[in-house]
């Protein structure tokens, strides 16, 4: 992947539009405990992309109903 070097400013929608043609994926997970007794325990996966870029990596991973059938 290579990195690209702009030098003019993005607007909000052209922001949006490459998150939503590329996709971003959070993947966050958070302890809390006091006097070693867990108190809190989170996890999270936060999946932000386009229908159809959702589609195209779900379905190479075994997320959908069309790649379990296949």
């Amino acid at each position: 992947m290579a990195i690209e070097k702009v030098n003019s400013s993005s607007s909000l929608a052209e922001v949006v539009d490459r998150i939503l043609d590329k996709g971003v994926v959070i993947d966050a997970w958070a302890r809390v405990s006091l006097v070693g007794i867990e108190l809190l325990a989170i996890e999270a996966r936060v999946v932000v992309a386009g229908v159809d870029t959702y589609l195209k990596y779900a379905e190479a991973v075994g997320l959908t109903a069309g790649a379990s059938a296949a």
